[in-house]
């Protein structure tokens, strides 16, 4: 074979691996989100804090899955309903468009959407340098996801 072609597939194969790494859930008995998408409208760092503004978009029936942030957030519902419950399986908010929510970090929760049309939510991010929006976190214990 020549060299290029191995080359070339050498590089395939290692950028492969890491990809299937990056996107590997960090723990295992994390729960997905379903029916959740999201644009980031807004991302700019001032001194050592990144602010990111997206838009998260859940559909009707799906959830974010279980999570906590590294900072805080503040979000402005702009359609539907966002249910949210912490990790004692408790409503801690019912969030209509026009409505605000904040979360303070390590804050470990859910957000759902039991309506029956898109929920849709600004959140402006303010995590730490270098950390992720989110981290997928396992079930507390609840009897929904």
């Amino acid at each position: 074979m020549p060299r290029t072609p191995r080359l070339a597939l050498a590089l395939t194969s290692t950028l492969t691996a890491g990809l299937a790494l990056a996107v590997a859930p960090g723990t295992a008995d994390a729960t997905p989100g379903s029916g959740v998408s999201a644009v980031t409208l807004f991302d700019y760092t001032v001194g050592d804090t990144p602010y990111v503004l997206r838009e998260i978009t859940i559909a009707p029936g799906g959830s974010t899955g279980w999570h906590e942030h590294p900072g805080t957030l503040h979000g402005v519902v702009t359609k539907g309903v966002l249910s949210h419950f912490d990790a004692t399986c408790k409503s801690d908010g019912v969030y209509k468009a026009g409505q605000s929510v904040s979360e303070g970090s390590n804050y470990v929760h859910i957000g759902k959407n039991l309506g029956s049309v898109p929920m849709v939510l600004d959140v402006l991010y303010t995590n730490p340098a270098g950390q992720p929006l989110a981290i997928d976190e396992p079930n507390p214990g609840c009897d929904f996801q």
